[in-house]
């Protein structure tokens, strides 16, 4: 990729990322001022897309947010902010009235709709309780609040909103487009104060060139980072790109040892990265294991909510099993749904497994566990701020304290909505005050150096690889201290050779991504060395007991310091 330097651009809002977080506050900025986003693919491809099960929202009148707030604080292992919790639960109706009013269909329920209580039309949850929506139940909820559009959320929630952010005319969407660096007083321009985010270079693969965005608000809502394990859910855009370039710019990131193994990814050959949605053990699916002829249910040994136990419990659960008996993979049975019910509830699910020879309706569907979900992330407020005055970071990138040490099924597009609409609001409040006066030309445009072409692209995908397998073995469901410290070893290595391959040749976005899935790596290592005990997502077997009494402390990374952290979660 040949580099100029002619391209600027100045935006009011920069966003990076096209989830749900993204296109979002796209939406909500896009009232203030100019608007770009930048995607590093079509703008359609994202962890949203494949998001199956759907929204956590208090509708039913036999629930409560207190119910929800309590099966978050559940899940959590002791590790969530119950102030996030508590906000971002209340919020839950608005968000859903708003997304319904932009047009997104969430799954109704046949016959006659749901009459509101007198008295309480006025009220938004009962409004939306009349709506009639269907709600699902996944692991760890206490009752039926998931709302859904058949087993395929994500994919509309993305056809929504991207549909309406491309009609917008003070939204620029620039697909195959991919930031490298965030733009900061600290590391960019001589400003003696405080350190502020000033916008991003991004590389236009198209062009070949890399072109300097400045911005008064960047919101970070790249996603999550699951392409750091061999085996995973999420699609190949998730290489952790966001909570790279913020800890670059010196934020501060936190909890990265809590990485969500979703219990159930289809297993078979020919299928990349195919989720059996948690729903579908909502709807009575009941995991197994063979032992010699037969198949035997495991999960009421584990836990007494069986398949509807948290995720990381269920996950584990199924590691287990697999390590025991030998067997390459679980195997869930929901055969007694029966075929009408099963095509009219999961229809993409049906059709993909029928795809690979699995009749849900006849035949036990094979699966094993799958990087899923980071709970950690760029530290931020409720407001999505972050340490970097005019940064921001929405969605999986970010760390509210929602999550705690595991991730609540359905509760992920709900922050993601709340903390957006928050963020933006935040934004336009501070951008006049806070923006620095720093002369455009002080900002520098991007510097190639001496770099050259490179003639050796192999580094790259060897590098890759290596990471993403020690990753899955030494880092994985289950850690100990000698796994880690080996990990430590590798990816101290690895990052010394690619940081030397960068500066030496001529970046492009493949070599920017394996920058980014190292530094990754690197900081969930470092993370999980630091938290000695077993909570939640992290299970090490050299701490297996669970130290209650700090059961508040969360693991903060600095890279002002060589030196990690513990920092009190209040």
């Amino acid at each position: 990729m040949k580099k100029k330097t002619e391209m600027r651009q100045e935006v009011d809002c920069l966003i990076i990322g096209s989830g749900i977080a993204g296109l979002y506050a796209a939406l909500r900025a896009a009232d203030h001022g100019s608007v770009m986003i930048v995607t590093k693919r079509t703008a359609d491809e994202c962890n949203t897309r494949y998001a199956q099960g759907g929204i956590a929202c208090v509708i039913d009148q036999c629930d409560s947010f207190g119910q929800h707030v309590a099966d978050t604080l559940a899940a959590g292992a002791g590790l969530c902010r119950p102030q996030a919790v508590e906000s971002i639960v209340a919020a839950a109706p608005q968000a859903i009235a708003d997304l319904v009013e932009l047009g997104v269909g969430f799954t109704r329920s046949p016959g006659q709709k749901a009459q509101p209580p007198p008295g309480s039309t006025t009220d938004l949850k009962s409004r939306l309780a009349a709506a009639n929506f269907d709600l699902g139940r996944e692991g760890g909820h206490s009752r039926r609040r998931i709302l859904h559009s058949g087993d395929i959320t994500g994919e509309e929630l993305v056809r929504v909103l991207l549909e309406r952010c491309r009609s917008h005319r003070n939204i620029a969407i620039l697909e195959h487009h991919m930031a490298v660096d965030l733009i900061s007083t600290r590391r960019h321009i001589d400003w003696q104060r405080e350190n502020r985010c000033l916008g991003a270079y991004v590389i236009d693969t198209a062009a070949n060139h890399i072109k300097t965005v400045v911005s008064r608000c960047t919101i970070l809502a790249t996603g999550g980072a699951g392409k750091v394990y061999l085996y995973t859910s999420n699609p190949d855009v998730a290489s952790g790109d966001g909570i790279a370039m913020a800890y670059r710019a010196y934020a501060e990131v936190r909890n990265m040892e809590f990485f969500q193994f979703h219990p159930t990814c289809l297993y078979h050959p020919q299928a990349k990265s195919f989720l059996i949605s948690e729903a579908v053990r909502g709807e009575g699916g009941i995991l197994k294991i063979r032992r010699g002829r037969n198949c035997q249910e495991f999960m009421r040994r584990y836990h007494e909510d069986g398949e509807l136990a948290p995720r990381d419990i269920v996950a584990r659960a199924i590691d287990n099993e697999l390590k025991r008996s030998g067997q390459p993979c679980a195997w869930l049975d929901i055969r007694e749904r029966g075929r009408d019910f099963l095509q009219e509830r999961f229809p993409n699910i049906f059709a993909t497994c029928l795809k690979f020879g699995i009749d849900m309706a006849q035949d036990l569907i094979p699966v094993v566990p799958a990087a899923h979900y980071c709970c950690g992330g760029v530290a931020t407020d409720l407001d999505g701020r972050t340490e970097i005055q005019g940064l921001y970071a929405v969605g999986e990138v970010a760390c509210t304290g929602l999550h705690g040490a595991n991730r609540l099924a359905s509760n992920s597009l709900l922050e993601a909505v709340v903390v957006a609409r928050r963020a933006v609001r935040q934004a336009h409040e501070q951008s006049d005050r806070d923006w620095p006066k720093v002369a455009n030309d002080q900002i520098p445009d991007w510097r190639p150096g001496r770099a050259v072409d490179s003639d050796e692209q192999v580094v790259i995908s060897h590098n890759w690889e290596e990471i993403r397998r020690f990753m899955w073995d030494y880092v994985g469901i289950f850690r100990t201290n000698k796994r880690l410290e080996r990990a430590k070893s590798r990816i101290r290595m690895i990052r010394r050779e690619i940081e030397k391959y960068y500066w030496d040749f001529i970046i492009t976005p493949d070599l920017v991504e394996l920058r980014n899935l190292a530094s990754l790596a690197e900081i969930i290592v470092d993370c999980a060395l630091l938290r000695r005990e077993s909570r939640g997502l992290h299970c090490n077997a050299d701490y297996p007991s669970t130290r209650e009494q700090n059961g508040r402390d969360s693991v903060v990374l600095r890279p002002t310091s060589a030196v990690v952290r513990i920092d009190n979660g209040d």
